[in-house]
């Protein structure tokens, strides 16, 4: 279960980000990261076996490459040889999409906009200034929700909410049952809320030589 949540999110997340087309590892994907000055490209690891973890790093040597994978980070530690160092943690999540006819929180508009496989909603303040986002790539009967974001001085107004409701309504619309993510911390406490299980840790790592 939780290796297939891996599997569609590494999906969902490329076409979200516009990246090349993940590439199949002996131990699971790796994906090349574009203008990105914080990340060269991406190993996920489906599951956390120790000899796929070793011979994923063993493969990197290109600083800023990143190893993520759905396992506590003391399990993997251990693990990895030098120069790679415990990153984040984040949780990866998913939910049986429901509609909800979600209406904009008074003196906010909302604009919703597909690009091929992509999905874009912005709300806008009554200056016309983005106050949140989200967007989601579509892959059949799932999605992958990504870079849901509320501008500072538009938080604790429902903001999250109403985008993420809005993208589930979109999903639907496009005969989509499931949707899948990786959540930091605060945005997990905002998607439980809407009814999005937790199914694992995701343990990043980073090689910085």
């Amino acid at each position: 279960m939780v290796a297939d949540i891996v599997r569609t999110w590494v999906a969902g997340w490329a076409v979200s980000r516009q990246t090349s087309p993940p590439v199949k590892k002996p131990w699971g994907f790796y994906i090349e990261v574009a203008d990105n000055p914080n990340e060269a490209g991406r190993h996920v690891l489906p599951e956390p076996e120790e000899t796929l973890v070793r011979s994923a790093a063993a493969s990197v040597s290109i600083p800023r490459t990143w190893m993520k994978m759905p396992a506590e980070p003391v399990e993997i530690e251990s693990w990895l040889p030098q120069g790679w160092e415990m990153a984040e943690i984040g949780h990866l999540m998913a939910v049986d999409l429901m509609a909800t006819s979600p209406v904009a929180p008074q003196g906010y508009t909302a604009t919703v906009e597909t690009d091929g496989a992509v999905t874009y909603v912005r709300v806008l303040d009554t200056a016309g200034a983005q106050a949140a986002k989200g967007q989601m790539a579509a892959l059949g009967e799932a999605v992958v929700v990504d870079r849901v974001v509320t501008e500072e001085s538009h938080r604790r107004r429902g903001l999250g909410s109403f985008v993420m409701r809005t993208l589930a309504d979109r999903a639907l619309e496009e005969s989509a049952v499931l949707g899948v993510l990786g959540a930091t911390d605060d945005g997990r406490a905002l998607y439980e809320t809407l009814g999005w299980k937790r199914h694992a840790t995701l343990a990043e790592c980073v090689y910085r030589p």
